[in-house]
């Protein structure tokens, strides 16, 4: 049986995943970013890293081998990850979810949210590679994480970051939940959702 705690991270695209990521790495925490996986297999079709092919890409993965492909591919890494608390970025399915919660009792699912216009302000500055051109790409690819199911997750989400200031204020936030999660397995009161 894993003894470690998982916590899985939620948001849609600009929300604040990556800071919180960045927290927990700080913290000495491990992490896998299921994107991560998507991106590899866009790659290995030798497919430009933009949304629109990112999304084809997340959505044959899913149609071929089911909702929860990329939570399966990660799963191995995670059980390699040494430390008491993991961090999973970007959990977008109830699928993926429940695979989390049978391979690890000790999973806690963390939403973080911003509104539209907060995160379309974000992604504009980010300008990762995949981040959206305009308003309509946008809006398109929100459509697209809500299709998967990424709705569902952040409604059934065990706790809530609301991140609608200054990326210090999340970092904060992270790091007091982050924290507090630390504490509660060390003491032993951790149990899964």
């Amino acid at each position: 049986m894993e003894k470690k705690v998982v916590v899985g991270v939620a948001g849609m695209p600009g929300a604040g995943k990556a800071t919180v990521v960045e927290v927990a790495t700080k913290m000495g925490h491990q992490v896998v970013v299921m994107g991560d996986e998507v991106r590899r297999e866009a790659q290995r079709r030798n497919l430009a890293p933009t949304p629109k092919n990112i999304g084809k890409v997340m959505f044959e993965m899913r149609k071929k081998e089911g909702p929860a492909v990329v939570a399966k591919c990660c799963i191995p890494k995670i059980k390699r990850k040494k430390g008491e608390v993991v961090v999973v970025d970007g959990l977008r399915s109830i699928s993926e979810v429940d695979v989390f919660k049978k391979h690890f009792p000790k999973f806690i699912l963390l939403a973080i949210h911003s509104s539209p216009e907060t995160r379309y302000e974000r992604l504009a500055k980010r300008q990762r590679s995949d981040d959206p051109a305009d308003l309509e790409s946008f809006l398109e690819r929100d459509c697209r994480e809500l299709r998967v199911g990424l709705g569902c997750v952040l409604a059934l989400a065990d706790t809530m970051i609301v991140n609608e200031n200054k990326r210090e204020d999340l970092k904060r936030d992270a790091q007091k939940f982050l924290e507090k999660v630390t504490k509660n397995e060390r003491s032993g009161l951790t149990s899964g959702s």
